[in-house]
């Protein structure tokens, strides 16, 4: 992109693309890196997953552009949204916000790759995953020296023609595993996990908008969780959460709860 003045080329300088990672939902759990971001972004560009409250802290009169996807639904769609891309090669630098961390299960690592070959500037600022953002939340800890001393994380959603057997065999038999978009096959995930090693007994959470007001969580075992999170009626977006740890869970209420009763 240029333009020519008095017989010389002038090539329009590029404006930065921010990675920002937007944490579990919370805008009280943006770091404050991403908040300076987001408050002074002249171009916001957005997943669906990012919170209404995250938004509103832009300027009111940046652009705005939605352009997430859900559970992997445009799978052949460029790594860039077309959008960021033409905004940054004009010049304008870009907030593109996503959900939890921009590097995990957030194609960050894509797009800048794209970045780097089209020589765009960028910067990747972390964020509160969305795994950490349910275990806290849900007072689940994924390490425990008593209950697991490692922890996957590991995407349910498969692409092509892949099975639950197929994913459950690259799972660990031990320790920890948080599913990502996990709720919608966890019925044959939780068969496969058991399939491949984990015991039917074996303790596990769904959380549902984590960090959210609306945050809901079911507990039970990998051969009932699916039926108690229909039960329960969770919605996407949600985490699953398997191992022993789940057997450790200290909801942050219930330990104000015991606090409070042992000053009275």
């Amino acid at each position: 992109m240029g333009d020519v003045v008095s017989g010389v080329f002038h090539v329009a300088a590029r404006g930065r693309v921010y990675l920002v990672g937007a944490g579990p939902g919370d805008p009280e759990l943006l770091t404050v890196r991403a908040h300076r971001l987001v408050a002074s972004a002249r171009v916001l560009a957005y997943d669906e997953l990012v919170a209404p409250s995250i938004l509103a802290l832009a300027p009111p009169d940046a652009e705005r552009i939605a352009v997430g996807r859900r559970k992997g639904s445009c799978p052949e769609a460029p790594s860039i949204h077309p959008a960021v891309l033409a905004r940054a090669l004009a010049g304008h630098d870009v907030v593109r916000l996503k959900g939890g961390d921009p590097m995990i299960f957030g194609r960050g690592g894509e797009e800048a790759e794209q970045l780097a070959a089209l020589r765009v500037p960028f910067e990747i600022v972390p964020g509160v995953s969305a795994a950490l953002g349910a275990a806290a939340s849900a007072g689940i800890p994924l390490t425990h020296r008593d209950a697991a001393a490692s922890v996957a994380f590991v995407t349910a959603h498969r692409k092509h023609d892949a099975s639950a057997d197929e994913l459950a065999a690259r799972v660990p038999r031990e320790g920890t595993v948080v599913l990502y978009m996990g709720l919608a096959t966890l019925r044959e995930t939780a068969r496969a996990l058991v399939a491949a090693g984990r015991a039917p007994s074996t303790p596990a959470a769904v959380v549902s908008h984590a960090t959210l007001p609306t945050q809901r969580e079911v507990v039970a075992d990998l051969a009932t969780i699916a039926d108690a999170a229909f039960a329960a009626n969770l919605e996407a977006p949600a985490l699953v959460i398997v191992g022993d740890v789940v057997a450790r869970r200290c909801p942050p209420s219930a330990a104000l709860a015991a606090l409070s009763a042992r000053a009275l």
